[in-house]
């Protein structure tokens, strides 16, 4: 048989230890003599003129941000005003006033939350007079770009306050346990759950149009009432919340399903949401169009102004009627004589117009009544009393006003609205035809329509 392989290790030789005690003194002395040069490299930085990471001047700085500015690049223009004060020993009155020009170049470049933390950096860095009017304008024009808008209103009271100390929106509200929630929490709230209420419009409106319409809603949410009634609401949804964690409902088969059902649901719709948003597009040209077709749709009926006197007989309506062609005031027969509560005191004056063949507010559908006061000329006091289902009206005519066009300026809204609401239904329509056909979707409307007895066959037996 041949030799036999030889597994094992070789055996190490020994080293002079005299070697080893030099190769450690000369890796010491490089260690040294490296960390020597990194701070010389150092402490010349920071003793020379400022310089940014790549190098730059100060000079050169300020020509390659305006260089990148001008050509719209306000991002990156921004990055190296940070990179030149991340390197730059500067006083901090001028830092200040980088901080300032970041901001403004973020807000320019759309970064509008990146661009609040620089104007909150300049002022904290130093007060510099000149900039403060100007940061409270940017500050305010961002969050209104972010359409934070309760952010917006305690930013301002607290640049406004006489005592900046004192934090607009800190009063608690509400706790839970330790857990404290001040009014500008409550008011974020809000205006989180105004914007889930506009979700489905946002998908086809322009950011001018969405945030009008958030406006117009947060100004109704912030009265005393509407914040406790929402704050009650909020608070029970939450308690019930967390004790629902708590009892771990959330394992439950039945508790599953409804959040898969609800995810089906909120997944469905913002991709139709998505789908809004990119396919509907309309133009100022869109709306006068849709307008100009549709006019008769913005028509402002004809209507008119009255007073009435109530009375339970025709005896006593044709008396009140004498006494007024005999020169008797009609207001002030209907504060004596008048058996309708709610309009007598008032001289007989019914607050909601008349429309022109619609029912009359506090007498009813009368088309009779309805004829005879259009027929009228204001002001004038019907011939002859009427009858309805409450009693005997004597009505007095005080002014009328024929129907007329609403201007484009007028309806505006209302048609951009319906001209959204129809496109909407097409986008809808067209959509989800198409989405069968991709995913091969057929409907056996045979199977399910009712099925057609045969007239020789024998009716079941009752």
């Amino acid at each position: 048989m041949g030799e036999k392989l030889d597994f094992s290790l070789p055996q190490k030789k020994a080293r002079n230890s005299a070697t080893g005690v030099f190769t450690v003194l000369l890796l010491a002395v490089l260690v040294i003599l490296a960390t020597v040069n990194l701070v010389v490299a150092l402490s010349g930085r920071r003793a020379g003129s400022p310089a940014t990471a790549q190098g730059l001047s100060a000079e050169q700085v300020k020509a390659l941000a305006a260089k990148l500015s001008q050509r719209n690049l306000h991002q990156q223009a921004a990055a190296v005003w940070q990179d030149y004060l991340a390197t730059a020993k500067l006083p901090d009155s001028e830092r200040a006033k980088i901080y300032f020009q970041i901001g403004t170049l973020l807000e320019k470049a759309g970064l509008y939350g990146q661009a609040i933390e620089q104007f909150y950096r300049s002022e904290a860095a130093a007060n510099v007079a000149e900039l403060g009017a100007q940061i409270n304008a940017h500050v305010k024009e961002c969050f209104e770009n972010l359409g934070e808008f309760s952010a917006m209103r305690y930013e301002l009271m607290d640049r406004t306050s006489i005592n900046p100390s004192q934090g607009a929106g800190g009063k608690v509200v509400a706790e839970i346990g330790a857990e404290k929630i001040t009014e500008a929490q409550l008011d974020a709230l809000i205006e989180e759950n105004i914007e889930s209420q506009l979700a489905s419009l946002k998908a086809f409106m322009t950011p001018e149009q969405f945030n009008e319409q958030k406006k117009r809603a947060l100004e109704q949410s912030r009265s005393p009432q509407a914040k406790e009634e929402f704050l009650q609401g909020w608070l029970a949804q939450e308690i019930l919340y967390r004790q629902a964690l708590q009892e771990e409902l959330s394992n439950k088969p039945e508790v599953k399903r409804l959040v898969h059902e609800l995810m089906r649901g909120a997944l469905s719709q913002q991709l139709m949401n998505e789908q809004l948003a990119s396919r509907i597009n309309i133009t100022e040209t869109d709306v006068q169009t849709y307008y100009a077709a549709n006019k008769d749709k913005y028509v402002e009926p004809a209507r008119a102004k009255v007073r009435h006197i109530r009375v339970s007989d025709q005896e006593r309506a044709d008396a009140v009627l004498n006494g007024i062609k005999k020169g008797e005031d009609f207001a002030e027969l209907a504060k004596q004589s008048s058996e309708d509560e709610s309009t007598k005191t008032n001289g007989g004056l019914i607050q909601s117009d008349v429309v022109k063949g619609s029912p009359i507010a506090g007498i009813g559908d009368s088309n009779e009544i309805n004829d005879a006061i259009f027929a009228a000329n204001p002001p004038m006091v019907l011939e002859k009393p009427f009858k309805t289902d409450k009693g005997w009206e004597v009505i007095k005519v005080e002014e009328k006003h024929a129907s007329r066009q609403k201007s484009f300026d007028e309806v505006r809204q209302q048609v951009t609205m319906q001209l959204l609401r129809q496109k909407r239904e097409d986008v809808q329509r067209e959509y989800i035809r198409e989405m069968m056909d991709r995913h091969g979707v057929i409907i056996h409307t045979s199977v399910l329509a009712p099925a057609q007895q045969d007239p020789n066959s024998t009716p079941p037996k009752q």
